[in-house]
């Protein structure tokens, strides 16, 4: 059982050595050579100039202007600007609380003192007057207008009109009880006729659907059937006779030795573990 075991791995080692030694493979190891390695080559170089970079430029000059450059700025603005900011604030609320806040608020005092003691009496004492006077005005104004008007309206206008309001009920009751049959009736034969043209119509439009478009909808799926699923089933076929094993070998014998000696390459190089 172990012979058996260990046979496989000698076996896949011939492969890959006959495919390592086979002219395609050499060719695959000249590529990796003039096109991967310089690349590889350049990006090592990159890298170690930014780390050389960040060490010795970076990374001090940043240390220079962390230790040296901030507190004495910072120093400077607060001495310099903030704290000239902060008294001129202080002063400028001062100064404008006394010369301009504390008199408005003695203005507006006065002011209010001035309205409750010499304008706000007589002037509410004048209103009372004047509301009472009104409302005297009103009463009168509503006695007349009932007096002269609405009494003469009530008994030259709204009794007779009430009179010939019960005289022509019954009149007007036939007439929109007859009213309401016509009504009714032609209603119904509006419905009667709305819902014959609905059948018809859909007699119309069935009938076009048989003879227009179910005969064009069935001769385009016999088309279709007869010769685009063939034409379709063909391609699929040619595919795979011809592209599938053609990429299947090009995987086989470039694509993969290609791989293995740009692989070794790099091992080689000590690039790639």
């Amino acid at each position: 059982m172990s012979g058996v075991i260990d046979n496989p791995p000698p076996a896949r080692d011939a492969s890959s050595a006959g495919v390592a030694s086979s002219p395609v493979a050499f060719v695959a190891r000249g590529i990796a050579l003039v096109v991967v390695l310089p690349v590889r080559l350049a990006w090592e170089v990159l890298a170690a100039a930014g780390r050389a970079l960040h060490r010795w430029v970076l990374a001090p000059a940043i240390r220079f202007v962390d230790r040296w450059l901030l507190p004495p700025l910072g120093w400077l603005l607060r001495h310099l600007v903030w704290i000239p900011l902060v008294w001129s604030a202080r002063a400028g609320w001062w100064l404008c609380r006394t010369l301009v806040w504390l008199p408005l608020t003695w203005l507006w005092r006065g002011l209010v003192w001035l309205w409750r003691s010499t304008l706000w009496p007589p002037l509410r004492w004048c209103g009372r007057g004047l509301g009472r006077l009104l409302r005297w005005c009103g009463r009168g104004l509503a006695w007349l207008v009932r007096t002269l008007l609405l009494v003469p309206l009530y008994y030259l206008l709204w009794v007779p009109l009430a009179w010939l309001v019960r005289v022509l009920t019954p009149a007007g009751r036939l007439v929109l009880d007859t009213l309401g049959r016509w009504l009714s009736v032609l209603a119904g034969l509006a419905v009667a006729a709305l819902g014959w043209a609905w059948r018809v119509a859909g007699r119309v439009l069935w009938w076009c659907w048989v003879l227009t478009l179910r005969p064009v909808l069935r001769a385009a799926r016999w088309v279709w059937a007869r010769t685009v699923v063939p034409v379709g089933r063909a391609v699929r076929a040619v595919w795979r006779v011809t592209v599938t094993p053609t990429a299947r070998w090009l995987r086989r014998s470039v694509l993969d030795p290609a791989r293995q000696a740009t692989r070794e390459v790099l091992t080689a190089l000590g690039l790639r573990r």
